[in-house]
């Protein structure tokens, strides 16, 4: 199968692999973990993910490093994660030790899909947690599905990193204060569907939410979180409605490896002006630096009331390649790990 993928033009995509790992909790018990080919679940038109959008899901990536081993990045921080989302949902959870072992059986039965060094390409683990009862009452209920599928995952840049725009919608929040916007649900995704497609139409790739309540500070994207760059500062915005992310947390340490100051507090709007660079980072991308980003009261409408500048388009600042190579240097092997986050468990 993998003989026919291009590793060089591979995108971010939903993409058919061989295996799906998996597990049902019933009964206040997870099943064996199963293997399966069939990718496909059937579920009670009466489940609870249907109407109640009863689910969450993770997102990390397996590398094929310089020397030939292959590693998880930081699998332990998406298993807290997880853990956390679930809480807060009230469905059960697995282990970290679980978590961590289907990802394992994950690549491990799909390694066809799993670029050779040299590419930039990776394997993107999905692990999904989705609640199965069937009921109509809003309660939660411990029966839930735990799967982990994957893909192979390009770079989404190619051979050089690239700097991109954004738009701040003035007509759309992303979270309710107080709500659900820390947690990898997958109902806080389906609300950025539409200024998304707004967005993209205007040649945006990136959607910057401000917080909902005054709409004074920068909260994060839609996909990923917010930082910016200030002298010798990595600042990042410090609010309950952002996902805690795990590149970011990368981030923070790599730009302190660097002798930065890193600041995570609250960022207001205004001080978009005063930062050098600025970006968003997820685990698809690492970085998605800005070129600049736009203000839109209305976003469908072609007034723009203010822009702020970072670098002309398609072009990157010093710190957001260096940070970037860092990290992706470790991905691959190609740097020291000296912080451990590579997980390895291959002979």
């Amino acid at each position: 199968m993998s003989a026919s993928i291009n590793w060089d033009t591979l995108g971010f995509d939903a993409y058919r692999t061989r295996t799906v790992i998996l597990s049902h909790y019933k009964d206040g018990q997870w099943s064996p973990i199963e293997k399966t080919e069939t990718f496909s679940f059937t579920f009670d038109p009466f489940a609870q993910v249907f109407h109640y959008a009863i689910s969450c899901f993770e997102g990390l990536k397996a590398f094929r490093q310089k020397d030939g081993r292959i590693s998880l990045f930081r699998p332990d921080q998406n298993a807290a994660r997880m853990a956390r989302t679930a809480d807060y949902l009230g469905m059960p959870c697995p282990s970290k030790e679980m978590f961590v072992k289907m990802c394992e059986l994950c690549v491990e039965n799909n390694l066809e899909f799993l670029a050779p060094y040299g590419h930039k390409a990776s394997l993107y683990i999905r692990p999904l947690l989705v609640g199965m009862h069937p009921q109509m009452q809003l309660v939660p209920y411990p029966e839930a599905i735990f799967a982990v599928m994957c893909a192979p995952a390009g770079s989404y840049y190619g051979a050089h990193l690239r700097s991109c725009a954004a738009v701040i919608p003035g007509d759309f929040d992303r979270a309710a204060p107080k709500g659900s916007g820390s947690y990898k649900i997958g109902a806080n995704y389906a609300a950025t569907f539409r200024p998304y497609k707004y967005a993209h139409e205007q040649g945006y790739a990136e959607l910057l939410y401000l917080n909902s309540s005054t709409r004074e500070f920068v909260d994060e994207f839609g996909s990923s979180n917010f930082f910016g760059i200030k002298g010798n500062k990595y600042v990042t915005p410090l609010s309950d409605s952002v996902l805690p992310s795990i590149t970011n947390l990368t981030l923070q340490q790599v730009a302190r490896d660097f002798g930065m100051e890193v600041e995570k507090r609250p960022v207001p709007l205004e001080e978009l002006a005063e930062f050098e660079e600025a970006g968003g980072c997820g685990t698809a991308v690492v970085i998605t630096p800005m070129s600049h980003i736009d203000i839109k009261p209305v976003l469908a409408e072609p007034l723009v009331s203010r822009s702020f500048r970072y670098e002309p388009d398609g072009q990157v600042g010093p710190a957001c390649t260096k940070l970037y190579n860092r990290i992706v240097g470790i991905q691959f092997g190609e740097l020291e790990d000296t912080h451990g986050w590579c997980h390895y468990w291959l002979d």
